[in-house]
């Protein structure tokens, strides 16, 4: 049997690069001050949970899957050396997981992950409403089929190269659909639940306060790991 431990990812700034400034200003401004504070915390403190789960594992040997990249080797270690000067939590915890003796593998296609950069980046640049508008229905428009050509892309790259016996870890953004791709003989360990940080990302887009639904999304999202 092969294991994978799924690991929805939550971004923080240092995740998007030369975007983040854009996109940081844009969801703070769709959040109350105090919503937005409490946001980073949370995220924080989410990543603290999963690096503390993957330093309870034996992680070497272990093949990491992470989204967005499409190399490995030398050049894909550029890549998460960069990330982690960044201060991208992600990459800072996959860093550590290549010094226990995990190895890096090729998770995307390049073409792929281009097309989704250029609709993003076509978004944020626009100078005006106008350009805005027609940039986001684009990208609505190609966003379903781009989605599920990463994806199967991906389940394929873990199908190929996860050998028998062998764990892996698959950093992934939470709607992602990966899993009913992958075949039967890979245990899929969901170290977090998809559908939990989709609901927190939901709620706290479209509630107004910090109520009781967006505390129990947020405590589940923070809490200790008992996958296994």
């Amino acid at each position: 049997m092969k294991k994978l431990y799924l690991i929805p990812i939550i971004h923080t700034s240092a995740d998007m690069g030369s975007l983040a400034p854009t996109l940081d200003k844009k969801a703070s401004a769709k959040l109350r001050p105090e919503l937005w504070q409490k946001h980073k915390k949370i995220v924080a403190d989410f990543w603290d949970s999963i690096s503390r789960f993957i330093d309870s594992l034996n992680v070497n040997g272990f093949r990491v899957y992470q989204d967005g990249l499409v190399t490995d080797g030398m050049e894909g270690l550029r890549i998460i050396r960069e990330g982690i000067s960044q201060g991208s939590r992600n990459y800072d915890i996959v860093g550590k997981l290549l010094e226990r003796g995990a190895v890096l593998m090729k998770t995307e296609d390049l073409s792929l992950v281009k097309q989704e950069y250029s609709h993003i980046t076509k978004m944020t640049g626009s100078k005006s409403l106008k350009e805005r508008g027609a940039a986001a229905l684009r990208y609505k428009l190609a966003k379903g089929k781009l989605l599920k050509q990463r994806d199967d892309f991906i389940a394929k790259r873990i199908e190929e190269s996860l050998g028998e016996g062998e764990t892996g870890i698959l950093f992934i953004g939470a709607y992602h659909n990966i899993i009913p791709n992958l075949p039967a003989d890979i245990k899929v360990v969901r170290v977090k639940e998809v559908d939990k940080v989709r609901e927190y990302h939901t709620a706290l887009i479209n509630k107004r306060r910090w109520d009781r639904y967006l505390h129990e999304l947020s405590e589940y999202l923070v809490s200790p790991v008992s996958a296994t």
